[in-house]
This record gives C-alpha cells, structure tokens and sequence, in this order.
C-alpha cells in the first residue's frame, strides 16, 4: 500500500498587537482564513495534513521546523508581528534542510520586502516603474519628485500605512505623512510619484517561463477628494467608503493590445524578482498609456475571494486545482 504524501501547512502565528495604534490588526489575523481552506483543498487532494504555526523566537520557530517529518511545507508564513523581514526565514531555513516547499525563493522575499531596492532592479532591467526617493524627516530637503507624490512604508504589504491621506500635494502633507509613516513603521518612508490611471493586476505562477492568470482591473466609484488607490480599509473595512467603492473586475475588459502589455510586462517582472512560485503584480497605466509595475509581491493572499483566486477561477480552476496546481509546482511535477 503506497502511503499518503504528508504536507505542513506553516504560517505565523496572529499576533495582532503591533498593530493596536494603526487599528490594522485585521491584517495579521487573515492568515487564518488561508490556512484553513489551503488544509481542506490539500486534504480533498489526499494529502495527509498538518497545521504548524510559527511564533518568535526564530530559535524556537526553527526547531519546529527542523523537527517536521513531511514531504511539502505549504508555506503561508508572512514574518513575525512587526518583523517583516523575517518573511524570508521559512524559505531560507527548509532550503538548507533540503524539504521541499511552496511559493517563492527566499530571495524573492528579501527583494520584494524592499519596495526601494525592488524599483532599482526593474528600472535597470527596463521595466517602467514611476521615480521615487526614501526620504525621513529629517531628509525632506532631499525632494525632488513632482506632486502628487503616495507615501509608503518601505517594507510592508498588505496595504499597511495606506489610506486617504497617502496621498500628498504639498510639502506640509508629505511632511506629516512621512512622518508618521517613519514613526509607525520604522526606517525609510518611500516617496512615489503617484500614477492615476488604470490600475491591473496580474498574477503568475511558474517553475520556469512563468503562466500568466487572467488580468483583472481595479475600478474605483469614489467621490472626487478621495485618491484612487488600494489602501487598507479598502481590503479590510468592509464598511468603509473605500471598501464599498473599489472593486475586482476579472477578467479586465481591455484591448487585446493592453492584455498583451500587461501579461508580458508581468511576467518579466516575475522572472527577474521572483523565478519561481507564484506572485501578483501591480501595474498602472501613466498620463502617457504607457504600463508602470507599482510593486511584485511573493507569495500574496490565495484566501477564498482573493485576488489571485479570483484569476485562477477566470483562467477555468476552482479552488482546489488552484491549490494542486502550486503543490506540483514545489513538488517539481509541473514546470510551466
């Protein structure tokens, strides 16, 4: 009798308080919602299964790992409660012990946690991605960028430090929100010079070429003082005005010219930061028509109703395919 494939399905443990003064504590417990639907479709798929939560210190969490007895990890670990760097442990560790595990490399991680570091490597390998600096309070002197600029935490995801005043057309307001964002989320704020046109998204998965899912648009019904971007209410505040006015359009209904801009921008953008796994990215289109990449990001949500769930759907998958199709991908049995 041939024994069942074992998988562990790894993520970090909620530990909301980090986020108590930015009320975004919603964020650290949604992990939850993926890990108990990945573990069904794994178990549907006839996969034995487990559910491993990782929690600081990283010792301790690396022992864990150490002891795991399993053929996969499913790897959903976003890092430890304000330490989002250490997103890249998880890879980095079960590399070196030789067990095979699902999404991106660490070093994907590592880039893509770097929004500054990230511009620079697609700006060189020419990818459109709009100008920015990293700026402090102490170094406002040092803008040089055209209003209106979006101010970002350097290293989060998930919309963290995003909202309405993001967003800045003068020196006082970039002044404040870089500011807080230094003092909420510590370093380097990253200033963008903020491109209003349509926004899409795309994600890829692949072992080699890369496949593209259906694009799909965000299109935004807000009252004109509100800048159109995905802030955090919008995916976290189901009774926000953001919420209510931003929606997923899958498939995109665009030019066949358009489409091909997109999945081939998106997938240039995937094979020079990430090569492997899977990863959604984020583009807009400038004053000009012309595609700028706003960010790539490893490993995003695959919760019922996400994103990139939303695509797979569009591209003929449910739920379960979707997950099989990342598992043959870590287990090396597809090689799109």
């Amino acid at each position: 009798m041939v024994s069942r494939r074992r998988i562990a399905v790894v993520y970090n443990e909620p530990s909301p308080s980090r986020y108590d003064t930015t009320g975004e504590e919603k964020a650290a417990l949604g992990v939850l919602e993926s890990v108990e639907a990945v573990s069904r479709a794994l178990l549907g798929l006839g996969y034995d299964t487990l559910n491993i939560p990782l929690a600081s210190p990283i010792e301790a969490a690396r022992e864990k790992l150490r002891s795991l007895k399993v053929d996969l990890v499913f790897n959903l670990f976003e890092g430890f409660c304000g330490q989002p760097e250490t997103e890249a442990m998880v890879p980095d560790f079960l590399a070196g012990l030789g067990i095979a595990y699902t999404g991106c490399p660490a070093s994907a991680l590592k880039v893509a946690l770097d929004k500054a570091e990230s511009k620079q490597i697609m700006k060189a390998a020419g990818i459109k991605t709009p100008d920015s600096q990293l700026l402090t309070s102490e170094t406002l002197s040092r803008f040089n960028l055209g209003y209106p600029c979006i101010v970002k935490p350097r290293g989060e995801d998930a919309s963290h430090g995003l909202s309405q005043a993001s967003v800045v057309n003068d020196l006082k307001s970039l002044a404040g929100q870089v500011s807080k964002v230094c003092q909420f989320y510590g370093g380097e704020a990253l200033v963008e010079e903020f491109v209003d046109g349509q926004e899409f998204n795309a994600t890829v998965l692949g072992n080699g070429g890369g496949v593209v899912l259906p694009v799909s648009e965000i299109v935004y019904s807000l009252p004109s003082d509100m800048p159109r971007i995905l802030t955090f209410a919008a995916k976290w505040e189901p009774e926000s005005r953001y919420f209510k006015g931003t929606k997923n359009i899958c498939p995109a209904q665009i030019s066949p010219a358009t489409q091909q801009d997109i999945t081939g921008t998106a997938r240039r953008a995937f094979l020079l930061l990430c090569s492997r796994g899977y990863a959604r990215v984020d583009m807009r289109l400038d004053r000009e028509g012309e595609l700028n990449v706003i960010e790539v990001n490893p490993n995003p949500d695959i919760s019922p109703g996400s994103g990139a769930v939303l695509q797979a759907e569009a591209a003929g998958m449910n739920y379960t395919q979707f997950i099989d199709k990342i598992t043959r991908l870590a287990f090396g049995q597809d090689q799109s």
